[in-house]
Order: structure tokens, then sequence, then C-alpha cells
């Protein structure tokens, strides 16, 4: 894995923080059980539910994405940013003969940008990932329910319910998220198509197992624009003994992050799948480039 120094200490010190508050809150119980405390009827009525804390902990693990997101980011623009400069440097020598000036200015201007504070804005990287029910007889059959696409920093581009063209006759909830509501907004597959046809068009479509989605949308890609994390062989050889890994097995063990406990989302699993791109970027470039000679 090609993880930067400061990333890894940054993740080490929100470790250790993480640490010692679950000591504190350990000290603190001690001293409460000495104590005998009677719980009226009125407290135990307002004790959240399990669904309630089901939310909460996606919320969290949610959080926690966008966060890693921002950190891993900033850290990949600093090696990009070393890289950029270690090229001016070289090019410089080459450059005193007054040859290539031109090519010279143009990279010191590069060097001198700042990375884009606009994180809303599409740009070259999107995450997508998709949600089936089920159709036909006993529901065996996947039918598109929700398609999302993130950007590089994990905003959301583009979320739509997709309107299937079969009954559904499972709504398989428990792990697409999916609920009958959804369908009242929910869009019909050609529509869907031509707008994530749009979003597409042109850009590097990171995903995971992602050519299932693409089936679904009946959309094809360039193989040179995709980056798949299913497919990306350190992952294979380091998770999943040369074989395909999970989604969820990959960002616990890249990540050390839980997804997909309970309902699924769409929009967090695209999440994951951009940060598992980004956490080993630069590999993932350089196999590319030696597969298709660049992007």
């Amino acid at each position: 894995m090609v993880l930067s120094s400061n990333w890894l200490s940054l993740q080490s010190s929100n470790d250790s923080a993480g640490t010692k508050k679950k000591v504190r809150a350990k000290g603190g119980e001690k001293k409460r059980t000495g104590k005998k405390e009677r719980v009226s009827k009125a407290d135990s009525a307002v004790k959240p539910s399990a669904q309630d804390l089901q939310k909460k902990a996606k919320t969290t693990t949610g959080s926690k994405l966008m966060d890693m997101v921002a950190n891993m980011t900033r850290e990949i623009a600093k090696v990009e940013q070393e890289r950029l400069k270690e090229k001016g440097s070289s090019l410089a020598l080459v450059a005193e003969d007054g040859h290539e000036s031109v090519l010279k200015q143009r990279l010191n201007e590069d060097v001198a940008k700042k990375p884009s504070s606009r994180t809303n804005e599409v740009g070259k990287y999107v995450s997508m990932d998709c949600e089936f029910v089920g159709v036909g007889p006993e529901g065996k059959d996947s039918a598109l329910a929700r398609v999302s696409i993130v950007n590089f920093y994990g905003n959301v581009v583009l979320d739509l319910f997709v309107r299937p063209k079969e009954p559904v006759t499972d709504w398989r909830t428990w792990v697409s998220g999916i609920k009958p509501h959804h369908m009242a907004n929910a869009v019909t597959q050609e529509e869907c198509q031509k707008q994530v046809e749009k979003v597409l068009r042109g850009r590097i479509l990171v995903g995971h197992s992602v050519h299932h989605d693409l089936t679904a949308l009946m959309l094809s890609h360039p193989r040179r624009m995709i980056r798949d994390t299913s497919r990306h062989i350190p992952f294979r050889q380091q998770y999943s003994e040369g074989k395909t890994p999970s989604l969820k097995k990959l960002t616990k063990e890249v990540l050390n992050l839980e997804i997909q406990e309970g309902e699924h989302s769409s929009i967090e699993d695209a999440r994951a799948t951009m940060l598992l791109y980004k956490s080993d970027k630069l590999e993932f470039e350089k196999l590319h480039k030696k597969q298709f000679g660049g992007a």
C-alpha cells in the first residue's frame, strides 16, 4: 500500500485519542457502579431503539468516511505536488539552453497552483455504486433501484431512485435499503441511464465490480477510464489470496471501517470505494499505465 507517513501518523493519533477516551469512560463507569441508582419508568421509556442506534452508527460511519476522504485528499495532493516539483527540477537542467523555456515556465506555474477548494464540482474522478431489488418469482431476479455517484472528495454528484419495469416481489430492504415509498419520486430507467451517462462521459470511473453496475444500466465505459477496486492486484494478493475481495472486507482491512452493517447505502459504498482507490492511487495509476500506456 502506498500511504503517506503523514496520513498514517494522523490515523495513529486518532486511534490513540480514541483509546484514551475509552479508558476515561471505563473509569467513570466504575465510580458510578458503586452507587445504587433507581431507574424510573420514564427513563426506560426514552431508551433508544435498535433502529435509532443503527441510524446513529450509520451516521457515524458516514462522517468517518468523509473525514478520511478529506484527510487522504490532502495527503495525496502533497505527494503529487512533490512529484511535480521533482519533475520540474529535472526539466530545469534540460531547459538551461533555452530550448524548453516555455515548458519550464508552464511547469513552474503548475507547481505554484494550490489544490482546488471547490470540492462540490464533479471533477475528473467519480465513484458509482448501485442497489437492487428482487423481481420475478420469489424475487430471485435483480432489478436496478438506486444509483449513487460521488466525486473525488466524497460529495454526492447524483443520487437517483429508479423505478423497475417489472413488479417488485422482494424489496430486499434489509440489504438494499430500498422501501416502497422511495419509488414515489423514482425516475424511469431511461432517464436514469441518460443522467448517469452524462456524468460519466469523459471521466475516470471508480467502482467495485463496476461492470455489474454498468451492465444493469446498459451502459459501456472505456476500460482505460475505469479503476476497479475489486480487480486491483495488490488488494487481491494481500487481502483475498488472489481472489475477488468484497467491498466490505476491503473497507475493513484497508481503511479499518465497518460498512454495510444491516441496510446498505449506495452513497456510503461509493464513498468507501473512492477512498480505497485514493489509499493506493499511485499504485493504481502505475499498474494502469503499464497496461494501457496512460489514462
